[in-house]
Parts: structure tokens; sequence; C-alpha cells
């Protein structure tokens, strides 16, 4: 699909607010509302826009503790490392998973209500999912960005 200028201008809008009415949209970007919800529908089906949320405030949610956790997994056993991936997906306080080259094999990112609750997060779930040999966990001091809307430059 080729986007054009103003299919950017939507993608930006909606990545920012994506509870903007299409009416509001519209005029943000200077259409009428039937051909701007057309173009969105069209970027939705293209796959660009994948999905709508909320984004909730992690501290307003009693969700204090944010850690970034480096796993090492034993990679001698692919049963037990796909054990563990299926293991991150079913815990909750683990809002983000990536595999990752160097060192560790995977960073995870974790949420909970305080140390206390990492603790056990970490000694009866988190040591305790298949494969896992190592860990390293750092904690976020203060947040200077966090973004989830993504530069729009690189699209053609």
């Amino acid at each position: 699909m080729k986007l054009t200028r103003t299919d950017k201008k939507i993608l930006d809008v909606l990545q920012r607010d994506s509870g903007v009415t299409n009416v509001e949209l519209a005029d943000r970007v200077g259409l009428s509302p039937s051909p701007c919800l057309r173009r969105v529908k069209q970027l939705e089906a293209a796959g660009l826009i994948s999905g709508y949320v909320a984004l909730l405030d992690r501290r307003k949610a009693r969700l204090d503790l944010l850690a970034y956790v480096e796993v090492a997994v034993d990679r001698h056993n692919e049963a037990a490392a796909e054990a563990f991936k299926e293991a991150v997906l079913r815990e909750p306080m683990v809002v983000g998973c990536h595999a990752m080259t160097g060192s560790y094999d995977y960073l995870l990112r974790v949420v909970a209500p305080n140390l206390d609750a990492y603790a056990e997060f970490t000694m009866k779930r988190l040591l305790k999912m298949p494969a896992v040999k190592d860990i390293q966990s750092s904690f976020v001091l203060e947040t200077i960005k966090d973004s989830t809307a993504l530069p729009l430059d690189y699209l053609e």
C-alpha cells in the first residue's frame, strides 16, 4: 500500500489519541468524515493499524515497580526453551518479552505493586520457569520517555 501524506497524518493522530472520533480525525487531517473513515479502514485492512487500546497509568493501577529482567535460558534443550516462552505468555506481571542478542537470551518488562511482590514473582515463578539458568534485574528509577507512537518518517 502506497501511503499518502494524509495517511501518515491519520496514523500520527491515531497513535497519540486512538479515542478520537472520526469527525474530529477528519477535521485534524483535512478530510471530510466519509473519506477519512474509508482511509482508516484501508490502513486497518493493510495491517498498519493492528488494534486500539486504552493505555493505563501504571502507578494509578498500583503497579509502582517496573523492572527489566535479563534471562538466560538453557539452549541445550529446545523443548524447555519453548516451555519458557509459554510460561512467560501466561504470566500477567510480564508485560513485555523480547528475544535478544548478547549475554542474555530474553529481556522481560515486569510490573509489580512493590519490591516484595516482585521478589515473590522472581523466587516462586520466574526462577522456576523451564530452562531458566540466570537472571539479572534492573529497576526503573525514573521514566524519561515512554511512548507507544512509532516514527512515521520511514513509511513510503
